[in-house]
């Protein structure tokens, strides 16, 4: 049976639908990821399992019980806001303990459910001050713990690193997935942030204008995304359109592409990961695709190449090469070749609906 489950769900508002038929099935421990960009309805389809939003349709089961219609607090789930939600009144251990007061967990128990939460979090000498005198990721962690005290069924998450500074978000990321796996909590997590996806959740769940475009594994949507939505929001690709010549060739303008696959004569969008292209300086040698360098950009320990060919632009990201490398003196309008294998090369349909800034390593 699993831990969490949400069949047909939906969510209207007068005409505009904000989540349309969403199924998901989570087994106990499992961290979920919903992500998206903004008005996707993920964080809707949270709000729905918390409680604060009912759905128009569908059911929400927890431990295999309806809860569709029940209220918050008795869904037996934990939340951890965006902007924390914390009161600046209260001192941390009260804050912590807020939820078990509502529940009228007797002081005894309630004192030393608080102090486990806090030592869970790190935070065991700060139970006295209050939120303004905490750092953000305090405050993060404050929110953690009193998410975590009321021992929630199902363990929800509204993107809880937006406000933190870059240093701060990858830190407290780690903890959360370490703690959320120690305690074997079933978590469904929203996030816009890709890296946060890939880098914590057991599964992803991707979603576009209220519907589920896929979902899998970090691994299988990035290597083998179902649709171009994905491929171009799930990471940096390069996209290429144009008619299968024969299986494993795809002819996009003047160039002929490796690809995995596909029929004759079938119109098609080739996707390829930055990081899957080979680059080679120079003009000479056959085979390949022949282009020439538009703007190198550092990256520490990887490098992007910008490269214009007959196909159109191209994104190639590598390792930094060492110092005395030729890849190292590659100028702005030296010539290069191009190639990677077919297996690297994924056809998918032409899913006209894909916005341009999507396209040559814009994630977003």
């Amino acid at each position: 049976m699993s831990s969490l489950s949400l069949q047909g769900l939906r969510r209207t508002y007068s005409a505009t639908v904000a989540v349309d038929r969403v199924d998901l099935d989570m087994a106990q421990g499992e961290l979920v990821a919903l992500l998206g960009p903004s008005g996707c309805g993920k964080t809707t389809t949270l709000r729905m399992v918390a409680g604060f939003v009912l759905p128009s349709a569908g059911r929400v089961l927890i431990g295999g019980q309806d809860v569709s219609r029940a209220p918050p607090y008795a869904r037996d789930t934990g939340m951890v806001f965006q902007g924390y939600a914390l009161f600046p009144h209260m001192t941390v251990a009260d804050n912590v303990g807020f939820g078990l007061e509502m529940r009228r967990v007797g002081r005894a128990e309630r004192a030393t459910r608080i102090a486990e939460a806090l030592r869970l979090v790190r935070l065991d000498g700060l139970a006295e001050r209050r939120p303004a005198q905490l750092s953000g990721g305090q405050q993060q962690r404050v929110a953690l713990a009193r998410a975590l005290v009321v021992n929630p069924s199902v363990f929800l998450l509204d993107e809880p690193l937006s406000n933190l500074d870059a240093r701060l978000r990858a830190e407290v990321r780690v903890e959360i997935r370490a703690l959320q796996q120690r305690l074997g909590l079933t978590t469904l997590f929203v996030t816009h942030d890709q890296e946060e996806a890939l880098t914590m959740a057991d599964r992803l769940v991707v979603m576009d204008r209220g519907r589920v475009r896929q979902t899998g594994s970090p691994e299988e949507l990035y290597e083998r995304p179902d649709n171009l939505f994905v491929a171009s929001f799930l990471g940096r690709c390069n996209i290429f359109r144009g008619t299968v010549e024969r299986p494993g060739r795809l002819r996009a303008g003047t160039a002929a592409l490796p690809c995995d696959g596909g029929a004759p004569g079938e119109r098609s969008a080739l996707v390829v990961r930055p990081e899957r292209v080979a680059i080679v300086p120079g003009e000479a040698g056959e085979g390949g695709l022949p282009g020439r360098v538009g703007l190198v950009t550092y990256l520490g320990g990887l490098t992007d190449w910008h490269i214009d060919t007959p196909a159109g632009p191209v994104l190639v990201t590598r390792p930094t090469p060492a110092e005395g490398d030729a890849l190292r003196r590659l100028s702005p309008g030296a010539p290069v070749r191009l190639d990677w294998t077919e297996a690297a090369g994924r056809l998918l349909a032409d899913d006209e609906h894909t916005a341009d800034k999507h396209r040559q390593g814009d994630p977003r």
